[in-house]
């Protein structure tokens, strides 16, 4: 019987690292550094939230991503629309990770993971984020663009090449935060 018999390898182990990186920042990248040692392969699977308003649209959010990860062994880009749930069973990874700022993350990640295993099956790793990025979100990142704040101020959260498309977006006019809703009458 030779090495290569299938019945000798173990099943690689993929670990799919879900989100919209809208943009992606260097707690995101902190998290794939320190989760791809876990698994063979770990896949950023950059997917859409219709809940939130995009300063990328999915291919620039997908390419800075892929730019960014492109020399960490171990893991690829891709993207994905529907349930992440479908998208893990699509790549046949065993796990989801996600990373963890705070209490607040923990109680709805912990959700996630219970809906992601009740409904896929699929279990979830956590790792907590570095200490350094534990106030970093996406969310406030683009509440800070759409308002007009100094993208140059956010280059200890964000990586260089996305801190330069900010600046971009921002010259544009393309960052102002929706309307609000008319009053009906």
């Amino acid at each position: 019987m030779s090495r290569s018999d299938s019945t000798l390898s173990p099943a690689r182990k993929i670990a799919v690292f879900p989100g919209q990186f809208d943009p992606i920042t260097l707690g995101h990248l902190d998290v794939i550094r320190r989760g791809v040692v876990l698994f063979d392969e770990l896949i950023v699977a950059v997917g859409v939230n219709p809940d939130k308003r995009e300063l990328f649209d999915h291919a620039q959010r997908l390419a800075m991503v892929r730019a960014l990860v492109k020399d960490i062994p171990g893991v690829r880009a891709a993207q994905y629309k529907g349930l992440t749930v479908d998208f893990v069973k699509k790549v046949k990874a065993k796990a989801i990770l996600r990373g963890i700022r705070d209490v607040t993350d923990l109680r709805h990640e912990f959700q996630l993971a219970l809906a992601n295993r009740s409904v896929g099956g699929v279990e979830t790793v956590f790792i907590m984020t570095g200490d350094q990025y534990a106030l970093t979100s996406s969310s406030l990142i683009r509440q800070i663009v759409a308002l007009g704040g100094d993208v140059g101020h956010l280059r200890s959260n964000l990586p260089e090449m996305v801190v330069e498309k900010l600046k971009i977006l921002q010259k544009s006019g393309k960052t102002a935060p929706p309307e609000p809703d008319a009053p009906a009458g």
